[in-house]
């Protein structure tokens, strides 16, 4: 079981502000568009050093993805950001026609996404965004697992030509992966080396995946853990080799079961290489008000979960 340690908590909203920082500082065409949310999305450094480079939009999200596109024509990289659900739901029209359908370059950048967002309850809570932005043709879609991914995630998605989706969150959670390690848009991560069943998660579920593959190996269960950073272009060679191994996979995701990663994973594998698959997921629901780990422990998105999940998958091989 190869260990992963919590170098201390920290939120991925804040990574992608270091990253937009460091951003400001090295690729001058970067510019930064916020709908009257620069504290929750952390980029106030970047408008300190760079007051010409930011466009404070206010709460018109649609008009901020139209000037996004627009910036894009003059040779601009724009980072567009507010709440997730603000971000995909509220101005699907204007990210389907003038973002996605004409290829623009802006990268879309939400936080507070999921039912972690806690305690502004389910008008806030989006868990569908995964599903909307990865079937629009062309957009990259994006779900790092902590503070340093994020970071490196955000640093990425400026060298990359094309529209892209990225999707983080509001509490502190683990930071584990190297503050050094290379973010590879569509290049899955191999945390956990195992050989009974394979665990893939994104985002938040990444952390709680090696907590429940630690609790599995005390049991004798071999699992092996991989993180799904990129939901879009997906590293379909990475999972058919994990699950060609293990025979079975858990799934695990801050999002609903429909339209997830874990649909994206059961598609590879119906026409690839069938084998169990038991999903960790929001059942096709609206959240609701409470504390993150409140609403994690409801709606079974933790270690917990993951673990059930396994004990019930490996029935099915």
């Amino acid at each position: 079981m190869t260990k992963y340690v919590d170098q201390g908590k920290n939120d991925t909203r804040s990574g992608y502000g270091a990253g937009m920082t460091e951003l400001g500082r090295t690729n001058p065409k970067v510019v930064a568009l916020c709908a009257d949310l620069v504290g929750s999305l952390k980029i106030q450094p970047f408008i300190d050093e760079h007051p010409e480079r930011f466009f404070q939009v206010g709460i018109a999200e649609a008009n901020m993805m139209g000037i996004a596109a627009g910036l894009t024509i003059g040779g601009k990289i724009p980072f567009a950001s507010t709440f997730a659900n603000f971000a995909t739901g509220r101005v699907y029209d204007q990210i389907r026609q003038s973002i996605a359908y004409s290829g623009k370059n802006v990268k879309i950048c939400a936080s507070h996404a999921g039912i972690t967002l806690g305690e502004d309850g389910a008008t806030h809570q989006i868990l569908e965004d995964i599903g909307l932005m990865k079937m629009l043709p062309g957009m990259t879609v994006i779900n790092p697992c902590d503070y340093n991914q994020t970071k490196a995630a955000t640093i990425a998605i400026a060298e990359h030509q094309g529209p892209v989706y990225l999707r983080f969150g509001r509490p502190k959670v683990a930071n584990f992966t190297p503050v050094d390690q290379k973010f590879e848009i569509g290049k899955a991560l191999l945390l956990n080396e195992g050989t009974d069943v394979t665990i893939i998660a994104t985002g938040h579920l990444v952390w709680e995946a090696l907590i429940a593959a630690e609790n599995l190996e005390s049991e004798g269960i071999s699992a092996e853990v991989v993180n799904i950073h990129t939901i879009k272009p997906l590293d379909d060679a990475a999972v058919l080799k994990s699950v060609k191994k293990t025979g079975c996979v858990v799934t695990a995701e801050e999002h609903n079961y429909l339209g997830g990663l874990g649909e994206s994973i059961a598609r590879v594998l119906a026409t690839r290489h069938p084998a169990p698959q038991e999903f960790v997921a929001t059942q096709d629901t609206f959240g609701e008000s409470g504390t993150p780990s409140q609403l994690m422990e409801k709606y079974g998105l933790n270690n917990k979960a993951i673990y059930e999940a396994v004990h019930r998958v490996l029935k099915r091989k």
